[in-house]
Protein backbone atom coordinates (compact mmCIF):
# COMPACT_ATOMS: atom_id res chain seq x y z
CA UNK A 1 0.00 0.00 0.00
CA UNK A 2 1.51 3.24 -0.89
CA UNK A 3 -0.27 5.03 2.39
CA UNK A 4 1.95 8.29 3.66
CA UNK A 5 0.39 7.82 6.65
CA UNK A 6 1.08 4.00 6.91
CA UNK A 7 5.09 4.65 5.94
CA UNK A 8 5.03 6.49 9.04
CA UNK A 9 3.36 4.58 11.18
CA UNK A 10 5.91 1.76 10.10
CA UNK A 11 8.89 4.45 10.49
CA UNK A 12 9.55 4.10 6.54
CA UNK A 13 9.23 7.91 6.39
CA UNK A 14 10.54 10.19 9.68
CA UNK A 15 7.85 12.65 11.27
CA UNK A 16 8.63 14.26 14.48
CA UNK A 17 6.48 12.06 17.00
CA UNK A 18 4.40 13.83 19.81
CA UNK A 19 3.03 10.56 21.19
CA UNK A 20 3.24 6.85 19.98
CA UNK A 21 1.80 3.68 22.02
CA UNK A 22 0.84 0.13 19.91
CA UNK A 23 -2.09 1.45 18.68
CA UNK A 24 -1.68 5.30 17.45
CA UNK A 25 1.06 7.58 16.77
CA UNK A 26 0.93 11.48 16.73
CA UNK A 27 3.00 13.93 14.67
CA UNK A 28 3.86 17.07 14.04
CA UNK A 29 2.05 18.43 10.52
CA UNK A 30 4.42 19.66 7.90
CA UNK A 31 2.00 22.34 6.93
CA UNK A 32 0.82 23.61 10.55
CA UNK A 33 -2.56 25.25 10.74
CA UNK A 34 -2.46 26.78 13.72
CA UNK A 35 1.04 27.38 16.65
CA UNK A 36 0.23 23.50 17.61
CA UNK A 37 -0.89 21.08 14.89
CA UNK A 38 -0.38 17.53 15.52
CA UNK A 39 -2.08 14.36 13.76
CA UNK A 40 -2.93 11.88 15.58
CA UNK A 41 -3.85 8.49 13.66
CA UNK A 42 -4.25 4.63 14.03
CA UNK A 43 -1.25 2.32 13.30
CA UNK A 44 -4.11 0.68 12.01
CA UNK A 45 -5.31 1.57 7.81
CA UNK A 46 -8.60 2.96 7.41
CA UNK A 47 -9.19 4.84 4.56
CA UNK A 48 -11.86 7.42 5.94
CA UNK A 49 -14.63 7.44 8.82
CA UNK A 50 -16.98 5.86 7.39
CA UNK A 51 -14.78 2.52 6.81
CA UNK A 52 -14.35 2.04 10.54
CA UNK A 53 -15.99 -1.28 11.64
CA UNK A 54 -18.70 -0.75 14.75
CA UNK A 55 -16.62 -3.71 16.00
CA UNK A 56 -13.39 -1.73 15.98
CA UNK A 57 -14.87 1.54 17.15
CA UNK A 58 -13.09 1.98 20.03
CA UNK A 59 -10.07 3.35 18.37
CA UNK A 60 -11.63 6.35 17.52
CA UNK A 61 -12.02 7.24 20.96
CA UNK A 62 -8.17 6.63 21.52
CA UNK A 63 -8.00 8.83 18.74
CA UNK A 64 -10.08 11.39 21.07
CA UNK A 65 -8.15 10.58 24.23
CA UNK A 66 -5.02 10.93 23.23
CA UNK A 67 -5.85 14.65 21.70
CA UNK A 68 -6.86 15.32 25.27
CA UNK A 69 -3.59 13.72 26.91
CA UNK A 70 -1.62 15.86 24.23
CA UNK A 71 -2.97 19.32 25.39
CA UNK A 72 -2.90 18.27 29.49
CA UNK A 73 1.19 17.33 28.69
CA UNK A 74 1.50 19.99 26.22
CA UNK A 75 -0.01 22.98 28.65
CA UNK A 76 -3.01 24.04 26.29
CA UNK A 77 -6.04 21.76 27.90
CA UNK A 78 -7.31 24.68 29.94
CA UNK A 79 -6.88 27.56 27.52
CA UNK A 80 -8.72 25.27 24.81
CA UNK A 81 -8.23 23.52 21.35
CA UNK A 82 -10.23 21.82 18.80
CA UNK A 83 -10.03 18.38 17.12
CA UNK A 84 -11.20 17.71 13.66
CA UNK A 85 -11.70 14.31 11.95
CA UNK A 86 -12.02 15.47 7.61
CA UNK A 87 -14.30 12.21 6.06
CA UNK A 88 -13.58 12.46 1.97
CA UNK A 89 -13.26 15.10 -0.30
CA UNK A 90 -16.04 17.37 0.28
CA UNK A 91 -15.68 17.19 4.19
CA UNK A 92 -11.70 18.02 2.84
CA UNK A 93 -9.92 15.21 3.41
CA UNK A 94 -6.74 14.78 1.50
CA UNK A 95 -5.25 11.68 2.87
CA UNK A 96 -6.52 9.03 3.15
CA UNK A 97 -6.04 7.35 5.95
CA UNK A 98 -8.07 8.36 8.91
CA UNK A 99 -6.25 10.98 11.32
CA UNK A 100 -7.41 13.53 13.51
CA UNK A 101 -6.19 17.12 13.68
CA UNK A 102 -5.18 18.51 16.94
CA UNK A 103 -5.29 22.23 17.00
CA UNK A 104 -4.07 24.92 19.52
CA UNK A 105 -1.87 27.96 20.32
CA UNK A 106 -4.37 30.74 18.72
CA UNK A 107 -8.45 31.31 19.14
CA UNK A 108 -9.86 29.33 16.48
CA UNK A 109 -12.96 30.92 14.64
CA UNK A 110 -15.90 29.47 14.00
CA UNK A 111 -17.44 28.39 11.23
CA UNK A 112 -14.15 26.97 10.31
CA UNK A 113 -14.88 26.73 6.54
Amino acid sequence: MDCLFCKIANKQIKANVAFENERVIAFYDLFPQAPTHILIIPKQHYTTLNDVPVSEGAILGELMTTASHLAKELGFADSGYRVVMNCNADGGQSVYHIHLHLLAGRRLSWPPG
